[in-house]
């Protein structure tokens, strides 16, 4: 139910769009999901999978004294992990809800995290100041990674060319090939993470791509890129490998280890942090603003609003009346739109009648440039045969 690609598939149109006529569109009777998403199914009284599968959750998921067990058991673990050093995590600090709540939890479990910001060129003036505000308060240091801005660009440039629907693929592999990167350096074992299923339970498989996967990307450049991925922190599934079973590097996704509401964690960070809203879902970022607001929608046939809404409808955060109001209102801002499409295109280094023609260019899926496929099975033979070794290294490590 999470983010895993499938391989494209929608009757009558190319494998990687997803409009519905007006005629055909069906809507689920207790969220805002509808058949845009080509792999819904519906029940009897209209009722979509995604409701059914989210209550499944909820029923499988342990009470709050299970929750609170768990999370006092990974706390404890992360601060032996980190004694005597001088930081005992690594929290990535957007300036988003997320990763702003998990910096005020880090603060009140008083942990010692590296606070790192990942500038990839793209930050919105505002989420600036809330994480200037956070610093500030909580009185941590921060640690920015910067892109190597000519190859992340180029490759952001070929992701465009490509015609592919999950041009995020960049931003958020990298984001975190950096923090394990980072994490290894300062030999700290665990990185936070802000996937939640709260939030986030609800998102089509075709309406996105496998971050990790990076033969995808490898081929992607390979077929448009111009400059070569040198300095770019890449994460494929060798270097997790290494990570995670040499390194002992753990990813910690600690908002799955209590109950999380999005509207209430934000009235706390305004209260608390001075934090200031920014819109949408990740609109922390200019190019994921005009992403989500402009290209899904306009090119691809997808709004996700329809799944940020049902996530908050099933978490019962919002009534679906009220998702149905909003998903009335633009996808964007008209007064926004216009000058966020100059500034997207201007950056990426095209005229805007250039832009309009790399955007009128023929979608295309991701699997048409390969996958690291081969590599996972590899990896998978490979852990076979080391696993023994790093039960005894972790022994040894714990003495």
């Amino acid at each position: 139910m999470n983010v895993k690609a499938e391989e494209n598939q929608a009757p009558t149109m190319h494998p990687a769009t997803f409009f519905v006529s007006p005629e055909k569109l069906q809507v689920c009777t207790k969220t805002v999901m509808d058949n845009t998403d080509p792999d819904i199914t519906f029940d009897a009284e209209g009722v979509c999978n995604w409701f059914h599968e989210y209550q499944n959750y909820l029923a499988a998921r342990p009470d709050e004294a299970g929750l609170a067990a768990l999370l006092e058991e990974t706390l404890g673990k992360i601060r032996r992990a980190g004694h005597g050093r001088p930081f005992d995590c690594i929290l990535g600090l957007s300036g988003g809800v997320d990763s702003s709540y998990m910096a005020y939890l880090a603060k009140s479990w008083n942990l010692r995290p590296l606070v790192v910001h990942f500038d990839n060129g793209w930050n919105d003036e505002l989420a600036v100041s809330n994480i200037e505000q956070i610093l500030k308060r909580l009185d941590f240091k921060l640690h920015t990674f910067v892109m190597d801005w000519p190859e992340f660009r180029d490759l952001q440039r070929a992701y465009f060319k490509a015609g592919v629907v999950d041009l995020e693929v960049p931003t958020d592999h990298m984001i975190f090939g950096a923090l394990h990167q980072i994490a290894a350096k300062h030999n700290i074992k665990y990185i936070f993470s802000g996937n939640n299923f709260a939030t986030e339970g609800i998102l089509p498989s075709k309406w996105i791509y496998r971050k990790g996967d990076l033969g995808n990307i490898r081929g992607i450049h390979q077929a448009f890129g111009e400059l070569p991925m040198k300095h770019l922190p890449k994460l494929g599934v060798f270097q997790r490998m290494y990570y995670q079973k040499v390194r002992m590097i753990e990813l910690v996704e600690i908002l799955q280890m209590m109950p999380y509401s999005k509207l209430q964690t934000k009235e706390l960070l305004k209260r608390e942090l001075g934090w200031q809203d920014y819109g949408g879902k990740h609109y922390e970022s200019v190019f994921t603003r005009f992403y989500q607001g402009c290209i899904l929608p306009m090119r691809f046939g997808i709004d996700k609003r329809k799944a940020h809404l049902s996530n908050l409808i099933c978490n019962g955060e919002l009534t679906r009346e009220d998702a149905l109001a909003e998903l009335a209102k633009p996808t964007y801002e008209p007064e926004r739109h216009d000058s966020d499409r100059r500034y997207v295109a201007k950056k990426l280094g095209w005229t805007e009648s250039e832009f309009q023609k790399i955007l009128d260019l023929p979608v295309r899926a991701h699997q048409e440039f390969g996958t690291e496929e081969k590599s996972y099975f590899m990896a998978e033979k490979f852990i076979k045969l080391i696993s023994p070794i790093a039960r005894f290294r972790r022994l040894f490590l714990r003495k």
